[in-house]
């Protein structure tokens, strides 16, 4: 069953993008679509409120189990909308247009279906995500030659950290377009799939997500994320604490008991 989020959720009226819901067994998950087609679904600074808001949203709903973004028409998000946006950030004005902490700061896991080209500020929204799946159409570039910018919303930090430094600083340095199969020999995507198989080769991965534990799949990706930025020592101290955490919920007992008996889990998120 598909829905809308509803005003009452959402702070700022939605015209750049779309924030639908598909109910679950056990709660829902979320897809927010950029609709901004017409204008390559550009993040100008009203698309970046918005954005903004859809995921306050989603972080503070305990029901959700899981983001799906992805673009609208033949582009995930290519390029600047404007000249004023350029100038934007020659001036300083870049606050109003980051996105990618927001998104990279939600609980839940995030996926980000590449349903064509992700450019520039495209691409740096794309790797704040937790799984990238790309269509065989979908191009990468982490800015865009010939404009006096460089990666200003987390690209020259996540990229090095997904790809390494030397692909990294490979993308950086020459601003060249990466196409799906080498973007998925570096590391840039987890899967690449033909344009007409996107939809249900998201449909697959979504269940697979879906299918853990709602607690489980949090601090799978809490250990992930947080221990990048740590010691090995204390990466491994984190994951013993939240093992403890996971060890005492109604989940893992229901996990446990579902196994005995031969049934599926019916997992509750307690």
């Amino acid at each position: 069953m598909h829905y809308a989020v509803s005003v009452k959720d959402s702070a700022i009226p939605y015209r750049h993008i779309a924030l639908e819901y598909e109910a679950v067994a056990n709660g829902h998950w979320a897809t927010m679509r950029l609709t901004n087609f017409d204008n390559g679904n550009c993040i100008d600074a009203e698309m970046a409120e918005e954005i903004r808001d859809a995921c306050r949203i989603t972080g503070q709903d305990n029901a959700c189990r899981l983001l799906v973004v992805t673009g609208s028409g033949s582009t995930f998000s290519v390029g600047r909308a404007s000249v004023a946006d350029l100038e934007g950030e020659v001036s300083g004005r870049l606050a109003s247009m980051r996105v990618a902490d927001c998104l990279a700061a939600l609980p839940v896991p995030v996926l980000i279906v590449l349903n064509g080209d992700a450019i520039g500020h495209g691409l740096e929204l794309a790797l704040a995500g937790d799984l990238r799946i790309a269509s065989e159409s979908a191009g990468f570039a982490l800015w865009e030659p010939g404009k006096p910018t460089m990666p200003w919303d987390g690209g020259t930090q996540r990229l090095p950290r997904l790809v390494g430094p030397a692909w990294a600083l490979d993308m950086a340095l020459t601003g060249r377009k990466v196409g799906p199969e080498e973007a998925l020999r570096i590391g840039l995507v987890n899967r690449v799939v033909p344009a007409d198989q996107l939809e249900a080769s998201t449909t697959e991965l979504v269940g697979q997500v879906l299918a853990a534990a709602p607690i489980a799949a949090r601090l799978a990706k809490e250990t992930v994320t947080k221990g990048m930025d740590l010691t090995l020592d204390q990466g491994l101290g984190l994951e013993a604490d939240l093992s403890v955490i996971l060890h005492s919920t109604s989940d893992r007992a229901e996990g446990i008991a579902s196994f005995k008996g031969k049934r599926p889990p019916r997992y509750t998120g307690a």
